[in-house]
């Protein structure tokens, strides 16, 4: 190939110089997004394998009596504390003002061969080991409202036993005695690996399709501005051919003119991604950030998605010359697309057919077959994303039809025209922004399932949000307990104290029906309407209910043949004294479970993968939209320099600059509403599809106000790069831009 004729055909121009800038800076913006989603996909990943010790659980640390009799009962016995095992307890609800705080609780025999991550060897009792971002906030927060539930200080767990920077976790060394009298601790002789336990499987599924519907937008956008200028360059490859230029010589130009400006964005899409990774690593996902670390994908991640993005545009610009049938006399020819038919639906229904099939081999059939469901479910997705693309031609030119039988305007008749003549070329300009509107969907629809429980109101008859309650674990006496609620009143911002009440006969604390009190101590629980007795009881149910319960007269109980059950704190409401009172009670030493406030339920109640995936729901609809609209843009732009002649010729005509305006929004506008709804419809089915892989107890419910400011910005963004290009419209038709020979 002559160099100079390659010279003279890649940039044979100062406007060639624009095409390639931007072939390279879209280019660079899709590498640098895919090296930050890949590394935020490994880093997601990593993160899990490094908290998955937390999820240890171990084998009960009581077992049945061995019997000659099977039918025999008796009292469970103690598995006894080896040198090899550890006694942990998790407790759940460990909160500070609005965040959990990941508490283990360890027991274990001087010495121990049993290593905690990122510890070594266990605190011993009254002494805590924490993670650096808990530490930070324990000495700058007062001891009696943090510090004082967790003992002596230790040390800091180490980074590779830490989810993240943020992460607030705990190891605190405790007695044998303590965790047993709770009968919650579980002997531990080694720690897991595995961060998802049972549902590797599914949570690994949907996260693939979480990458997959995050990915596709960014490779749309890769192929669009590849693909800038087309006309263009038929304009150059026709002349060559004049000159003598083959085939085959102008499909290896457009190869190498495509190829280089996409290398040099890619290389300038390594480095930027390099840049910004710290500050991707400060958006926060499921309660912390990411180390930036976690972000980095290696020279040789990086090396393969240069050279694969080069090829691929390389491949794909020497594929479309050579089928564009450039001859000598190519640039006086339209170029006609081939009409398509019904036949692009068959990727959309397949896509569904496969994802329906994963979810009833589930739920219908009740087995787990991973090595089938999985890819269906992964597959079928792909199909649908595909599919679209694909069947959005075939519903753009239908709709186009039935708009020419309706126009009444020389702008409706021309854009309804071109968009029957050239549906692939015309919807291709809105397909980023018809994906970005069906992920939104996908990940509102995954999103919505998040059951967010509200805290009760103040209300008579229920525990005031402002309370707290903890159980009184079985070895407290109730002097003890007594002395606990005394000492928790002369803390400020406590109003009061009280004690419930339960048979001394129950085995089980808790496994009463009912709660005893002194009949005084009502008026500290909320209630208005108190028996005139000493004595009155209410159901069990009061500690977590949402409906109203009255007190009951229990004139025949007497408190002192029973024992303390639950002890109740009511606070001012402010964050402070409520942290004094869940450190008092916690620090104790007399409860079995951490103490919790009705306004913890919020924090409790959504499990750990559906809290992920609703950050990055929001961070995919962030991405997933900025792409579109740029991708719009550029498509655009480049809709208005292939047809520069054609809407020059009209200007020199009489037609005014605003009618062309109309044409092109009106040419943007159809095929992005004519596929919305669909859309927007197969979105939510598929996550509905998702969260009942997941589990069917899952439901998804209507979409929350983020969801509809989505579309809202998809819309705005929509108009906005259609109106961006308003300028080009004018610069490009001008009289002296309008001449050829």
């Amino acid at each position: 190939m002559n160099p100079a004729l390659l010279k003279l055909a890649v940039v044979g121009s100062r406007s060639s110089y624009g095409r390639l800038g931007g072939i390279a800076g879209g280019v660079a913006v899709g590498v640098c997004l895919l090296l930050l989603l890949w590394g935020g996909a490994n880093g997601l990943s990593a993160r899990d394998d490094r908290g998955a010790w937390l999820r240890e659980t171990g084998l009960p640390s009581v077992a049945a009596p061995l019997t000659a009799d099977p039918t025999a009962s008796g009292p469970a016995m103690p598995v006894p504390l080896t040198a090899d095992t550890v006694l942990m307890e998790a407790n759940p609800v460990e909160v500070f003002r609005d965040r959990l705080i990941n508490r283990r609780d360890v027991a274990a025999l001087d010495p121990t061969t049993v290593k905690i991550p990122g510890i070594g060897s266990p605190p011993a009792p009254g002494r805590y080991y924490a993670s650096p971002a808990l530490q930070r906030l324990i000495e700058a927060t007062p001891r009696n409202e943090l510090g004082d539930r967790f003992g002596t200080f230790a040390g800091t767990i180490d980074d590779a036993a830490l989810p993240g920077p943020d992460s607030l976790i705990v190891v605190t060394g405790a007695t044998e005695t303590e965790l047993r009298q709770n009968g919650r601790a579980f002997l531990v002789s080694g720690f897991t690996t595995n961060p998802y336990g049972g549902s590797a499987a599914a949570y690994n599924t949907v996260l693939s399709i979480g990458a997959i519907a995050v990915f596709f937008p960014v490779l749309l956008l890769i192929s669009i501005v590849t693909g800038l200028g087309a006309a263009q360059r038929r304009e150059r490859f026709a002349t060559l051919r004049l000159i003598g230029a083959s085939p085959q010589v102008i499909s290896r130009i457009a190869a190498v003119e495509t190829a280089v400006p996409s290398l040099i964005g890619a290389v300038l899409g390594v480095v930027l991604a390099l840049v910004l990774r710290p500050a991707a690593a400060q958006i926060p996902v499921n309660g912390t950030r990411m180390f930036a670390a976690d972000l980095a994908t290696g020279p040789a991640s990086a090396a393969a998605v240069v050279a694969v993005v080069v090829t691929a545009s390389a491949l794909v610009a020497a594929h479309r010359t050579a089928h564009a049938g450039t001859g000598p006399l190519g640039v006086t020819r339209a170029v006609h697309e081939k009409t398509p038919t019904m036949w692009r639906s068959v990727p959309l229904l397949a896509g569904l057919a496969a994802m329906i099939t994963a979810v009833l081999i589930i739920r219908v059939m009740g087995v787990r077959l991973p090595w089938l469901e999985s890819p269906l479910l992964i597959g079928g997705f792909v199909l649908i994303l595909v599919g679209i693309v694909a069947i959005g031609p075939w519903l753009t030119r239908l709709v186009s039809r039935m708009g020419l039988r309706q126009a009444r305007s020389a702008a409706g008749v021309i854009a309804a025209s071109r968009i029957q003549k050239t549906p692939v070329a015309t919807f291709r300009s809105v397909s980023g922004l018809v994906i970005a509107v069906f992920v939104v969907s996908v990940f509102a629809g995954g999103s919505s399932i998040i059951e967010s429980t509200e805290a009760p109101a103040t209300r008579p008859g229920l525990l005031q949000p402002t309370s707290l309650h903890a159980t009184v674990s079985a070895g407290s006496t109730p002097a003890q307990v007594a002395d606990a609620a005394r000492q928790a009143k002369e803390l400020p911002g406590i109003r009061n104290a009280v004690v419930g009440y339960g048979p001394a006969a129950l085995s089980e604390r808790d496994a009463g029906p009912e709660i005893y009190l002194h009949a005084e101590d009502a008026p500290g629980l909320g209630f208005k309407d108190i028996p005139a007795e000493e004595t009155v009881a209410v159901d069990t149910s009061f500690l977590w209910t949402t409906h109203p319960l009255a007190l009951n007269p229990a004139p025949s109980a007497s408190l002192d043949e029973m024992v303390p059950i639950v002890i109740v704190l009511g606070t001012d409401g402010t964050p402070e004294a409520m942290d004094r009172a869940r450190t008092a009670l916690n620090g104790s030493g007399i409860t079995a479970i951490p103490a919790n406030s009705p306004l913890d339920l919020n924090l409790q109640s959504t499990t750990r993968l559906i809290q992920g995936l609703a950050v990055l729901a929001y961070l995919g609809m962030f991405v997933a939209i900025a792409i579109a609209g740029l991708s719009l843009a550029v498509a655009t732009a480049s809709a208005i320099l292939d047809r520069k002649r054609v809407l020059g010729l009209m200007r020199l005509m009489g037609m005014p600059v605003s009618v062309l305006r109309r044409i092109i929004t009106r040419e943007a506008a159809v095929p992005l509403l004519t596929v919305l709804l669909l859309s927007v419809g197969l979105g939510f089915l598929v996550a509905w599809l998702m969260v009942t892989f997941i589990d069917d107890t899952y439901r998804v419910t209507w979409p929350s106000p983020g969801y509809f400011m989505a579309l809202g910005i998809s819309l705005l963004l929509a108009l906005g790069a259609v109106i961006a290009t308003f300028s080009l419209i004018r610069s490009s038709t001008a009289v002296t831009a309008t001449r050829f020979e």
